[in-house]
């Protein structure tokens, strides 16, 4: 489980609405986080899932963790998965994948 920067960043990561299935379509979530990357960012309400990366907190000004996308792309080659074609194993879904120290 991720240790986000700060209580508003909690409340904002964690929000959860009764109106709106989905933080892409709720008007008032304005970041997303993908635990799998340990990405944030701003949520652009267009109708897609699209969102702006962020590095530092909006709120308490700190930096935000270094985005772990190639890392986990290079782990599912590592293991001979397709990301695009094959099925991505449940601990891949989450951030539960970080705790595999990285390999050279």
């Amino acid at each position: 489980m991720t240790d986000h920067c700060c209580e508003a960043m909690v409340r904002q990561v964690d929000a959860r609405c009764d109106q709106h299935h989905g933080t892409s379509v709720c008007p008032d979530a304005l970041i997303g986080f993908d635990a799998r990357f340990q990405e944030y960012g701003l949520i652009v309400h267009d109708g897609g899932t699209s969102s702006v990366d962020i590095h530092f907190c909006p709120w308490c000004g700190r930096a935000l963790p270094q985005s772990q996308r190639d890392r986990w792309f290079d782990e599912l080659e590592r293991r001979g998965i397709d990301p695009w074609e094959g099925e991505i194993p449940a601990e891949f879904q989450d951030d539960r994948w970080l705790a595999t120290p990285p390999r050279d």
